[in-house]
Protein backbone atom coordinates (compact mmCIF):
# COMPACT_ATOMS: atom_id res chain seq x y z
CA UNK A 1 0.00 0.00 0.00
CA UNK A 2 1.18 3.26 -0.78
CA UNK A 3 0.18 7.03 1.12
CA UNK A 4 -2.36 8.97 -1.23
CA UNK A 5 -0.27 10.89 -3.70
CA UNK A 6 -3.13 10.51 -5.94
CA UNK A 7 -4.15 14.27 -6.10
CA UNK A 8 -7.29 13.24 -4.52
CA UNK A 9 -8.34 10.21 -6.73
CA UNK A 10 -7.68 7.75 -4.47
CA UNK A 11 -11.22 9.14 -2.05
CA UNK A 12 -13.13 9.02 -5.21
CA UNK A 13 -11.90 6.35 -7.30
CA UNK A 14 -15.32 3.89 -6.63
CA UNK A 15 -17.28 7.08 -8.62
CA UNK A 16 -13.99 7.69 -10.73
CA UNK A 17 -14.14 4.11 -12.02
CA UNK A 18 -18.24 4.14 -12.51
CA UNK A 19 -18.16 7.28 -14.80
CA UNK A 20 -15.10 7.12 -17.06
CA UNK A 21 -16.23 6.65 -20.12
CA UNK A 22 -14.13 5.60 -23.41
CA UNK A 23 -13.17 8.81 -24.52
CA UNK A 24 -9.87 9.14 -25.50
CA UNK A 25 -9.36 5.62 -26.35
CA UNK A 26 -9.28 6.53 -29.92
CA UNK A 27 -6.39 8.55 -29.80
CA UNK A 28 -4.31 6.14 -27.74
CA UNK A 29 -5.08 3.42 -30.30
CA UNK A 30 -4.29 5.51 -33.31
CA UNK A 31 -0.91 6.38 -31.58
CA UNK A 32 -0.42 3.11 -30.82
CA UNK A 33 -0.57 1.71 -33.89
CA UNK A 34 2.20 3.46 -35.01
CA UNK A 35 4.36 1.81 -32.05
CA UNK A 36 6.39 -1.67 -33.62
CA UNK A 37 4.74 -4.30 -31.93
CA UNK A 38 6.46 -5.41 -29.02
CA UNK A 39 7.53 -1.93 -27.93
CA UNK A 40 8.10 -1.05 -24.25
CA UNK A 41 5.24 1.30 -23.08
CA UNK A 42 4.90 2.98 -20.08
CA UNK A 43 1.73 4.60 -18.76
CA UNK A 44 1.93 6.88 -15.91
CA UNK A 45 -1.67 7.76 -14.59
CA UNK A 46 -3.02 4.19 -15.96
CA UNK A 47 -5.70 4.87 -13.39
CA UNK A 48 -7.65 0.87 -12.93
CA UNK A 49 -6.61 0.85 -17.31
CA UNK A 50 -10.13 1.17 -18.79
CA UNK A 51 -10.45 2.18 -21.62
CA UNK A 52 -7.02 2.89 -22.40
CA UNK A 53 -4.75 -0.47 -21.53
CA UNK A 54 -7.08 -2.26 -23.78
CA UNK A 55 -6.45 0.15 -26.94
CA UNK A 56 -2.45 -0.49 -26.01
CA UNK A 57 -2.81 -4.20 -25.93
CA UNK A 58 -4.62 -4.73 -28.92
CA UNK A 59 -1.51 -2.74 -30.76
CA UNK A 60 0.81 -5.82 -29.41
CA UNK A 61 3.32 -3.07 -26.90
CA UNK A 62 4.83 -4.73 -23.95
CA UNK A 63 2.82 -2.32 -21.44
CA UNK A 64 4.14 -1.67 -17.85
CA UNK A 65 1.86 0.92 -15.63
CA UNK A 66 1.94 3.10 -12.65
CA UNK A 67 -0.72 5.11 -10.73
CA UNK A 68 -0.80 6.77 -7.21
CA UNK A 69 -3.82 4.88 -5.96
CA UNK A 70 -3.89 1.61 -4.40
CA UNK A 71 -8.29 1.32 -5.02
CA UNK A 72 -7.41 2.18 -8.84
CA UNK A 73 -3.77 -0.06 -9.48
CA UNK A 74 -5.44 -3.06 -7.12
CA UNK A 75 -8.72 -2.44 -9.82
CA UNK A 76 -5.71 -2.44 -12.53
CA UNK A 77 -4.47 -5.80 -11.36
CA UNK A 78 -7.89 -7.60 -11.47
CA UNK A 79 -8.63 -5.74 -14.66
CA UNK A 80 -4.80 -6.99 -15.94
CA UNK A 81 -3.46 -9.67 -14.29
CA UNK A 82 -0.54 -10.06 -17.01
CA UNK A 83 0.59 -6.36 -17.15
CA UNK A 84 3.04 -4.96 -14.92
CA UNK A 85 1.90 -2.13 -12.52
CA UNK A 86 3.49 -0.42 -9.53
CA UNK A 87 1.65 2.05 -7.39
CA UNK A 88 3.83 4.94 -7.05
CA UNK A 89 3.30 8.94 -7.88
CA UNK A 90 4.58 10.00 -10.97
CA UNK A 91 6.61 12.61 -9.44
CA UNK A 92 8.52 10.00 -7.11
CA UNK A 93 8.58 6.86 -9.64
CA UNK A 94 11.90 5.76 -11.49
CA UNK A 95 9.58 4.02 -13.99
CA UNK A 96 11.07 0.93 -13.21
CA UNK A 97 14.55 1.53 -13.32
CA UNK A 98 14.35 1.45 -17.07
CA UNK A 99 14.18 3.19 -20.68
CA UNK A 100 10.72 3.13 -23.20
CA UNK A 101 10.15 3.37 -26.82
CA UNK A 102 6.79 5.24 -25.64
CA UNK A 103 5.20 7.30 -22.56
CA UNK A 104 1.75 8.41 -22.30
CA UNK A 105 -0.24 10.07 -19.13
CA UNK A 106 -3.87 10.70 -20.08
CA UNK A 107 -5.69 12.99 -17.56
CA UNK A 108 -2.63 13.02 -15.53
CA UNK A 109 -0.55 15.93 -16.06
CA UNK A 110 -2.90 19.17 -15.32
CA UNK A 111 -3.35 17.42 -11.91
CA UNK A 112 -0.17 18.54 -10.82
CA UNK A 113 0.68 21.62 -10.10
CA UNK A 114 3.25 24.04 -12.47
CA UNK A 115 6.50 22.95 -10.62
CA UNK A 116 5.72 18.98 -10.74
CA UNK A 117 4.86 19.27 -14.14
CA UNK A 118 8.03 21.17 -15.07
CA UNK A 119 10.09 18.92 -13.32
CA UNK A 120 8.48 15.54 -14.69
CA UNK A 121 8.10 15.97 -18.05
CA UNK A 122 11.98 16.01 -17.85
CA UNK A 123 12.08 13.07 -16.38
CA UNK A 124 9.53 11.55 -18.82
CA UNK A 125 12.24 12.49 -21.48
CA UNK A 126 15.27 11.09 -19.67
CA UNK A 127 12.90 7.79 -19.75
CA UNK A 128 12.72 7.34 -23.25
CA UNK A 129 14.91 5.82 -25.77
CA UNK A 130 16.00 7.76 -29.11
CA UNK A 131 13.11 8.51 -31.44
CA UNK A 132 10.96 7.32 -28.53
CA UNK A 133 7.41 8.77 -28.33
CA UNK A 134 5.17 10.69 -25.67
CA UNK A 135 1.63 11.59 -25.81
CA UNK A 136 0.10 13.19 -22.80
CA UNK A 137 -3.43 15.24 -22.30
CA UNK A 138 -3.84 18.49 -21.11
CA UNK A 139 -6.29 21.43 -22.48
CA UNK A 140 -4.64 23.49 -25.26
CA UNK A 141 -5.62 26.72 -23.39
CA UNK A 142 -3.42 28.32 -20.27
CA UNK A 143 -6.08 27.62 -17.29
CA UNK A 144 -6.54 26.50 -14.08
CA UNK A 145 -9.69 25.33 -12.71
CA UNK A 146 -11.40 23.02 -9.81
CA UNK A 147 -11.55 19.21 -10.51
CA UNK A 148 -15.23 18.08 -10.37
CA UNK A 149 -14.86 14.71 -8.28
CA UNK A 150 -11.92 16.10 -6.16
CA UNK A 151 -12.56 18.98 -5.74
CA UNK A 152 -8.78 19.86 -6.30
CA UNK A 153 -7.39 22.57 -8.33
CA UNK A 154 -5.76 21.22 -11.70
CA UNK A 155 -3.38 23.58 -14.23
CA UNK A 156 -3.00 23.52 -17.96
CA UNK A 157 0.38 25.29 -18.70
CA UNK A 158 -1.00 25.73 -22.80
CA UNK A 159 -0.19 24.56 -26.06
CA UNK A 160 2.97 27.39 -26.47
CA UNK A 161 4.09 26.45 -22.93
CA UNK A 162 4.36 22.56 -23.20
CA UNK A 163 6.02 23.16 -26.88
CA UNK A 164 8.45 24.83 -25.20
CA UNK A 165 9.21 22.43 -22.25
CA UNK A 166 9.16 19.91 -24.53
CA UNK A 167 11.71 21.40 -26.73
CA UNK A 168 13.88 21.75 -23.74
CA UNK A 169 14.03 18.54 -23.16
CA UNK A 170 14.72 17.19 -26.83
CA UNK A 171 11.16 16.29 -27.25
CA UNK A 172 9.37 17.86 -30.23
CA UNK A 173 5.55 18.10 -30.60
CA UNK A 174 4.60 15.97 -34.11
CA UNK A 175 0.89 15.93 -34.01
CA UNK A 176 -1.92 17.19 -31.31
CA UNK A 177 -5.42 16.13 -31.21
CA UNK A 178 -8.97 16.22 -29.32
CA UNK A 179 -11.35 13.85 -28.72
CA UNK A 180 -14.88 13.39 -28.94
CA UNK A 181 -15.23 14.55 -25.65
CA UNK A 182 -12.81 17.73 -26.13
CA UNK A 183 -9.43 16.63 -24.44
CA UNK A 184 -6.46 17.66 -26.51
CA UNK A 185 -3.49 15.58 -26.61
CA UNK A 186 0.09 16.36 -27.48
CA UNK A 187 2.29 13.85 -29.41
CA UNK A 188 5.77 14.40 -29.27
CA UNK A 189 9.08 12.74 -30.12
CA UNK A 190 12.53 12.54 -28.78
CA UNK A 191 15.35 13.78 -30.94
CA UNK A 192 18.21 11.48 -31.63
CA UNK A 193 21.04 14.55 -31.52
Amino acid sequence: MCNDLSNGYEAVAAEFMKLRSGTGADVVETWAASLPRGAKVLDIGAGYGHPITPALLRAGVTLSAIDASPKMVAAFKQNFPNVRVACEAAEQSDFFGETFDAILSIGLMFLLPETTQLKLIPRIAKALKPKGRFLFSAPKQKCDWVDVLTGQTSWSLGADRYAAILNSCGLTVTATHTDAGGSHYYAAVKRSD
